[in-house]
């Protein structure tokens, strides 16, 4: 089943991926690529969106493409740089601004004739991000919105479907990006606006069939929403093909292995739990380093389930829970070597393994995924779980991890969530968890001085993951969590909580 989709093209700005969940949020879907590797333009391809970016047009080495592959072939949206980008390449001027135009900004005049700013107020709010502004634009091109100091706000190009605007739709400040984001993808492009969780499950499960045919699928299960929510999908396929295995990693949340052992019994998912705590322990002694630990825990995962194959006669792929979010921060516009961290769920197999992969959710945010799952009709125990990093709490240990320091965070971790729940916060926030700081301080406890460990709390709201606030809890909640933990955790006597936000902190400390 073929889907009509938006293809956003990449310069590296910090709202990409805000673009494509607006497009989503329209029952439309959408791939972003970046501007350097661009995938064959299928016949589904409706219309291009490009991106902003924190480049000038008129710097050396700037991000730069051949838009002749779009024009007059495709509908065609430029936001901020990308706008700044269409002009430039058309021989119009671009200049820096004589000041910085960030923030709130109002639409002065609006072409209401223009099929992109129909509907589109007057003195409309919209969210200027940009060093650089438009001073000249092509015969070809009419301004169809300005502001005060932004002249050339939006333009339509003549003869062509293609258009630029300054500002970003895609942020919520621009108090009718949404609509104008309509404008362009269902009434410019001709989306039909079917995209949604129910036309996903059929067209995914018609696929996987397709795919695996009668061929067996090993995969493995967290306990967490993305690895719950592909077995499903992968199980509706294929059914007794799929062999799930839950690890005990020894990185897990206390009680986590079984509670999530028998939280699948009502699911008909036929799961096997390997304890394999020792395994991973070794593999991490003595790793300080955020990528290193990742990777042994990576490695250490795939010699499990190599081995765990090996026990299936005829298993020819894995199975992962790999979601869009991952895919995102695994590829930039640079390439591999400027992305964020890396993720062991994301990419190729060694060729010992002999698996092919198969990621049924990897073009999903965390929400959608959530939505299927409904579709499938998994409990909310488990769709309403927070995400759970898949190097576990290795990645919540700063510095190197070893039994006793694990038996501590997991302490910690269940008083906070514990509380969470007992309090109703749990499902206010969107991800919460406990760090142990590689630091200890001085404390006094009845009449002895104590120097012992630093935990640091971290509780953030979010859509998708891709930004995320630190959650606002009460202080009598903070109060009170704090000193169930000094109290009944030994080894802790300071508790720290996080109020950094993402961009720039990331959701885990490493």
């Amino acid at each position: 089943m073929a889907t009509e989709q938006i293809l956003i093209l990449d310069f590296g700005s910090q709202y990409t991926q805000l673009i494509a969940r607006r497009v989503r949020e329209l029952n439309v879907y959408c791939e972003i690529h970046p501007y350097n590797n661009i995938p064959v333009i299928s016949p589904d391809v409706k219309g291009v969106i490009l991106s902003g970016s924190p480049s000038s047009v008129r710097e050396d080495g700037a991000p730069n493409m051949h838009l002749a592959a779009f024009r007059q072939k495709l509908p065609l949206l430029g936001v901020c740089y990308g706008a700044q980008l269409l002009a430039h390449t058309s021989g119009g001027e671009v200049q820096p601004s004589s000041i910085r135009e960030y923030g709130r900004a109002k639409l002065g005049t609006v072409d209401a004739g223009s099929p992109l700013m129909r509907g589109i107020d007057q003195h409309s709010q919209v969210w200027m991000s940009h060093g650089d502004t438009i001073t000249s634009i092509p015969e070809s091109f009419h301004i169809i919105a300005s502001t005060d100091s932004v002249r050339v706000a939006a333009f339509q190009v003549e003869g062509e479907e293609t258009y630029g605007i300054q500002f970003h739709p895609e942020v919520t400040h621009s108090l009718q990006g949404k609509e104008l984001l309509k404008n362009f993808v269902v009434d410019i492009c001709g989306c039909s606006q079917d995209w949604d969780p129910e036309s996903f499950v059929e067209s995914t499960v018609a696929q996987l069939q397709e795919k695996l045919g009668d061929d067996k699928v090993v995969l493995g299960l967290s306990g967490g929403v993305d690895s719950s929510v592909a077995a499903m999908l992968i199980h509706r396929a294929i059914g007794k093909n799929l062999y799930c295995v839950f690890v005990d990693n020894g990185l897990l949340r206390k009680d986590e292995f079984e509670d999530v052992l028998a939280s699948y019994e009502s699911l008909g998912l036929n799961v096997k739990g390997v304890d394999s705590k020792e395994q991973f322990y070794t593999a991490l002694a003595g790793l300080t380093d955020p990528e290193a630990k990742r990777k042994a825990i990576g490695k250490t995962f795939i010699d499990v389930f190599d081995h765990e194959a090996h026990q299936i006669e005829g298993v020819a792929w894995l199975g992962q829970g790999t979601i869009y979010p991952d895919v995102i921060e695994s590829v930039s516009v640079k390439g591999p070597s400027a992305t964020i961290k890396s993720h062991h769920n994301v990419g190729g197999l060694p060729d010992f393994m002999k698996l092919k992969v198969v990621e049924p959710l990897n073009t999903l945010f965390k929400d959608e995924v959530r939505a299927v799952g409904r579709t499938l009709g998994l409990p909310e125990a488990i769709l309403g779980r927070h995400p759970f990093p898949g190097p576990g709490l290795a990645i919540r240990i700063l510095g190197d991890v070893t039994p006793e320091k694990v038996d501590i965070l997991q302490q910690v971790d269940a008083l906070f969530i514990n509380g969470l729940n007992r309090d109703g916060l749990y499902d206010k926030v969107w991800q919460a968890g406990a760090m142990l700081l590689p630091v200890q301080s001085v404390g006094v406890m009845g009449d002895e001085r104590t120097y012992e460990r630093v935990v640091a709390l971290r509780a953030v709201t979010s859509v998708d993951g891709m930004t995320a606030d630190w959650a606002h809890l009460p202080y009598e909640f903070l109060a009170n969590v704090s000193n169930d933990i000094i109290n009944r955790v030994k080894g802790v006597n300071r508790v720290v909580y996080d109020i950094s936000s993402k961009p720039p902190a990331t959701i885990e400390w490493e």
